[in-house]
């Protein structure tokens, strides 16, 4: 696999609460990623997506309702803000310490790594292993389940529904920092021992290396939009999903008051008890799933 010039952008991977098989004992079983939101006492009309980070302007560009659906808002919500100054290379390059990779990584790995990031602007050496896995995590996603064109140069999904938004003059909200984010990565996973993160960076560096593509289950499911959304469960991670969802819904209710918004958020944000879809009907709003296929 040739590997493209990167720039990093790190964003919570939807991985750990994807949910690959169905059932039927959930209430909510679509064959779409994106909800009108309506309420009757207002003229207002939002939606919301949910996204997989790892797509991009293919897969947006073959959704003809989701893109009316943009153009016909006045905000778009998502969850961070690519801003000038505090973006996730800045703030890793302007860190002081660098990480031993030796502690983490085999000879073999570490020149496989270097070769990786040698057009990279961002110095991988002040990554931590959980930044590191969650990058290599998005670039096997990318590269080899989605095998993204090389004419695609967003970085995810939801920052290619920024640059359409952008070029239609609509405005941008972020709901959280990225720093905040960064923060999270490493939060979720404090405490786990060396050799679990040496196990998990040598497992993805060798699914990339050999371009295994018997792993894509998660990207087949998400493009097929086989997705159960299991609102009747309780959500997996307090941390990731149910903190989050708890303080985001709060500036959500209040901008859907204003604007006609359209929200893409990562697809695990919409499920489960906690979800943004339960939490929306539970302050009056209706949901109703589009079918996009």
């Amino acid at each position: 696999m040739k590997i493209r010039e990167i720039t990093i952008l790190l964003l919570l991977m939807l991985a750990s609460t994807f949910v690959l098989g169905q059932t039927n004992r959930d209430t909510l079983l679509n064959k779409t990623v994106l909800f009108k939101i309506t309420d009757a006492n207002s003229s207002k009309t939002s939606y919301l997506f949910g996204t997989h980070h790892a797509f991009g302007k293919l897969f947006f560009d073959s959704l003809t309702v989701a893109n009316k659906a943009l153009s016909s808002s006045d905000i778009l919500i998502r969850e961070n803000l690519d801003i000038p100054g505090h973006t996730a290379e800045e703030i890793i390059n302007n860190r002081k310490e660098v990480l031993n990779w030796h502690r983490y990584l085999n000879q073999r790995d570490l020149t496989f790594l270097k070769n990786l990031f040698s057009k990279s602007p961002t110095d991988f050496n002040k990554m931590s292993p959980a930044e590191m896995y969650v990058f290599l995590n998005r670039h096997f996603k990318q590269q080899v389940c989605l095998n993204k064109s090389a004419v695609d140069t967003s970085l995810s999904l939801d920052d290619y529904i920024s640059f359409k938004a952008h070029e239609q003059n609509i405005e941008l909200y972020g709901l959280e920092t990225i720093e905040s984010q960064i923060e999270l990565i490493n939060k979720d996973v404090e405490g786990m021992p060396r050799r679990t993160h040496k196990r998990r960076l040598s497992n993805i560096i060798d699914k990339i290396r050999n371009e295994n593509a018997n792993e894509c289950g998660e990207t087949d499911w998400y493009s097929q939009m086989e997705i159960d959304f299991r609102l009747n469960e309780p959500c997996t991670n307090t941390l990731v999903l149910t903190d989050r969802n708890n303080t985001w819904i709060k500036t959500i209710r209040d901008l859907l008051k204003k604007k006609n918004c359209f929200i893409a958020v990562g697809l695990s944000h919409l499920m489960y008890q906690c979800g943004l879809i339960n939490q929306l009907q539970g302050i009056g709003y209706s949901v109703t799933p589009i079918n996009l296929l």
